[in-house]
């Protein structure tokens, strides 16, 4: 069989997204599913950065911290990251304004797309900070995006980070997201 070629392949705009059930991601015309759910710790650890992060950054009343919330970049290209600190963005359906920092929480089903398709869009898009978390080794790696391109600037699977170029500067303690399922 011969290969397939980018006429082969599926494309689709934000409006037939709008349309779909379920959990999905569009990106570049190409549907992406999000199934199956994530585990329990997947959860959780997006439930213990939200709850960090928004404590963090309360103070600031321009910035959002978003769970699982569309991402439009364009017409073909809807991402959904497990959380976004998006600041000055007015726009009430969807995000509008690139992220100042995401995380992504990785599963068997997703770590592919989240560590190389997304890192690359993200890096592209202009995302300030990425921040990859590995719930098997209970580590974040970070990245922060420097002249157009993601630089790992730390590793963490406790002890604090402090993120600086942010509208909003942050200390985010990771030990009080990860340590409770060390004691497990």
């Amino acid at each position: 069989m011969p290969p397939l070629t980018p006429k082969d392949l599926p494309d689709y705009s934000y409006e037939d997204y709008r349309q779909w059930e379920g959990d999905w991601e569009l990106i570049q015309g190409v549907p992406y599913a999000m199934a199956p759910s994530p585990v329990k710790l997947h959860q959780q650890l997006v439930g213990y950065l939200f709850r960090e992060v928004s404590s963090r950054t309360e103070i600031c009343p321009d910035c959002e911290v978003l769970l699982d919330e569309d991402w439009k970049l364009d017409s073909k290209t809807v991402l959904r990251p497990d959380l976004s600190l998006v600041c000055g963005d007015r726009n009430p359906d969807y995000i509008s304004k690139t992220p100042e920092l995401i995380f992504e929480v990785l599963s068997l089903a997703t770590a592919r797309r989240d560590e190389e398709l997304k890192f690359r869009l993200y890096q592209e898009e202009g995302v300030g900070y990425y921040v990859l978390v590995y719930p098997d080794e209970l580590l974040a790696k970070i990245y922060h995006n420097g002249e157009g391109s993601f630089h790992k600037v730390a590793e963490r699977d406790g002890d604090r980070f402090h993120f600086e170029a942010l509208s909003c500067p942050f200390e985010l303690d990771f030990e009080a997201v990860f340590g409770r399922f060390r004691k497990r």
